[in-house]
């Protein structure tokens, strides 16, 4: 875990919020941190904007949106 987040500061533009995000959707399923360390080995030079826009763009980004909003709907 250590590892990842180290990789992820070591984005050209990382930032605090930027970190946080990614490790909030990462720790809700094993395989979501396997499939944006994949991306991060194949795309070295990605900016955050790209990182997150992959993230964005994964089956299962929404799901925790959908839940959160059942709760509170």
């Amino acid at each position: 875990m250590e590892e990842f987040i180290a990789k992820l500061n070591k984005v050209e533009d990382s930032y605090y919020g930027f970190v946080a995000a990614v490790m909030t959707y990462v720790k809700k399923k094993p395989s979501r941190m396997d499939v944006v360390k994949e991306y991060l080995d194949h795309n070295p030079a990605a900016l955050t904007s790209d990182i997150l826009g992959f993230i964005s763009e994964q089956k299962d980004f929404y799901e925790d949106a959908a839940y959160v909003h059942a709760e509170t709907g």
